[in-house]
């Protein structure tokens, strides 16, 4: 979905998905049965999208509260990629950006959490620390000095918070999708 112009090769996918060439192959074969896909193009981004949807799960998720998530993630220092309702709302300007979710390094918890407890709490709140695989954070970009995940990713994750981030998500399938 981030490069759905079929420019990306199947070598450079199983690179970017560290996995073997054999099982692009065969994945993109089942996914250009349904004719989501020819070769490495998107022919049906939305139906991409939903199949997405469809096969992925749920992040491991950590609650807090920071005074300031903005402030607190200024000079923060480790690695992270913002989505949900900060991400939609620097893409997009819909969603008020009520709590701050981002995409962290399993083995950078301690740190954030070490970070956090020193001007904020653990439990629910407006900061939720989302642990990833290393493919999370592809083609994360740096927008008004945040760094924030993926569109497509961003979207999957909206779609999956429902309520009114699904208005977002409806958005920006409109705006990036269609």
């Amino acid at each position: 979905m981030n490069q759905p112009d079929g420019t990306l090769t199947k070598y450079m996918m199983a690179k970017y998905s560290d996995t073997a060439k054999s099982w692009i192959i065969d994945y993109l074969r089942i996914l250009e049965v349904d004719k989501l896909v020819k070769a490495t193009k998107v022919l049906k981004p939305e139906a991409l999208l939903d199949h997405w949807f469809s096969i992925t799960q749920k992040p491991k998720h950590y609650d807090f509260f920071v005074q300031s998530p903005k402030e607190f993630l200024k000079d923060i220092r480790l690695d992270y990629a913002l989505t949900t309702y900060m991400a939609e709302n620097l893409l997009n300007h819909y969603l008020f950006p009520s709590r701050t979710d981002l995409y962290i390094k399993e083995e950078d918890f301690s740190k954030w959490k070490e970070k956090i407890s020193q001007n904020g709490l653990v439990g629910k709140g407006n900061l939720r620390l989302l642990i990833y695989d290393e493919h999370t954070m592809y083609e994360k970009k740096n927008i008004g000095g945040f760094w924030v995940a993926s569109i497509p990713q961003v979207m999957i994750d909206l779609r999956r918070e429902g309520g009114v981030c699904q208005e977002a998500y409806d958005m920006m399938v409109e705006k990036y999708v269609r």
